[in-house]
């Protein structure tokens, strides 16, 4: 379903950037699963550059009951960038779900102003993928812009106007990357630093996609997966129950 989003994404950044593989923890690059009547095979990606300090992306394949592809782009701590959000979900024949974004790192007005306002005019253009969908699991005024693509729709329109729109986003994205100067006092750079663990602390706190996981591939797997390798920053629950 999203395999030819998966290659635009790598020849994307393949043609672009200077990547370096970025180690993934043993046993998470890839899993897979038996149970169930459909088998599904879980398949990580991982890369740094100078622009970008961690470049993440996974793909399901659970054959005709689910197909996804998440990925997130962590720009490096001198730049003080939105991180690109990409989670797109197809389970059965009829549930498509996708959600695309500049996900702020702060929501002050200038911050806004300069990095979310220039995706309008893009975000404009594809009305039929802003659905103004309820948000069940996250704050949708917290590391979410009023831009982002959010909508349910149908295979047909996935593979024509979601991929449009897919490659789109990305091209803006790296302009504005291409258009950033980079940080140079500490006490910025601390700042982002700061800013990017807090999504991972959040965003690890709240995914829904730990129980889609602990249902293919065990309790177990799904947590290290998520704290080790999707949101590294992170620090589970229970940990930080246990410091206290």
């Amino acid at each position: 379903m999203y395999k030819s989003f998966l290659e635009h994404l790598e020849q994307s950044l393949f043609q672009r950037f200077d990547l370096q593989s970025r180690p993934i923890p043993a046993g998470l690059e890839s899993q897979v699963s038996e149970r169930g009547r459909n088998p599904a095979v879980i398949q990580s990606w991982c890369y740094q550059c100078s622009e970008f300090r961690k470049i993440r992306y996974t793909y399901i394949d659970a054959g005709a009951s689910a197909q996804i592809l998440n990925s997130v782009v962590y720009p490096s701590h001198q730049y003080e960038l939105p991180l690109l959000g990409i989670d797109f979900l197809s389970f059965g024949q009829v549930k498509n779900l996708i959600v695309m974004d500049f996900q702020p790192l702060f929501q002050d007005e200038a911050y806004l102003r300069k990095y979310i306002y220039p995706l309008k005019v893009l975000h404009d253009q594809y009305p039929d993928l802003a659905q103004n969908l309820e948000m069940k699991f996250y704050d949708a005024n917290q590391y979410f812009s009023k831009y982002l693509l959010f909508a349910k729709t149908d295979r047909e329109t996935v593979k024509t106007r979601v991929f449009e729109a897919f490659k789109d986003y990305l091209n803006l994205y790296w302009q504005m990357l291409e258009d950033a100067k980079p940080l140079t006092e500490a006490e910025d750079i601390r700042r982002i630093v700061k800013a990017q663990k807090n999504y991972d602390q959040y965003s690890a706190d709240r995914d829904p996609a730990s129980g889609l996981f602990s249902s293919y591939f065990g309790h177990e797997w799904a947590e290290k997966f998520l704290y080790e390798f999707l949101f590294e920053d992170a620090v589970p629950l229970t940990a930080g129950v246990a410091k206290k």
